[in-house]
């Protein structure tokens, strides 16, 4: 048994999850700290700063989802092609996930900031937020495509 395939897998399953999730990480971290001082001046205003706060989270979710999409292809058997797949979808959602995570939690950020500041922005704020999460939703459906070229 060649176990290059099985490792390039690994890799890319590895690189998929952790990299999402650490954009998630960051981007609700950052967008949280901005919850926490806008909530000084605008308690009432909490429902807006959670979801905003929230919506970096999906990245990770993708990145979770992606490895059920890819697990039925791992095993002892599978292909330098289907490994190298895995490696390839794994490393492009991850990095997808982890950029647009980040990303997005900056411009949630200062969409907390600003609504913080009193502006009523929430449903525009919403609409800006969702445009670094569109790249991790295409990659996210790339996975797909892959998915069905390995067979």
């Amino acid at each position: 048994m060649d176990a290059t395939p099985l490792t390039l897998a690994f890799i890319g399953i590895g690189l998929l999850v952790g990299l999402s999730g650490c954009g998630s990480a960051i981007g609700t971290a950052v967008a949280a700290m901005s919850s926490v001082g806008a909530l000084k001046k605008r308690p009432d205003s909490f429902g807006s700063f959670i979801v905003l706060s929230a919506l970096p989270g999906t990245q990770g979710l993708y990145g979770f989802a992606g490895f059920f999409i890819l697990q039925d292809l791992i095993s002892a058997e599978m292909t330098l092609l289907q490994g190298a797949g895995v490696l390839g979808g794994g490393l492009a959602l991850g990095l997808a996930g982890l950029f647009s995570g980040m990303y997005q939690g900056r411009v949630c950020a200062s969409s907390i900031d600003s609504i913080g500041s009193g502006n009523d922005i929430f449903g525009r704020a919403l609409i800006m937020a969702v445009f670094p999460e569109l790249y991790a939703i295409i990659a996210f459906a790339s996975l797909f495509l892959i998915r069905g070229l390995l067979g």
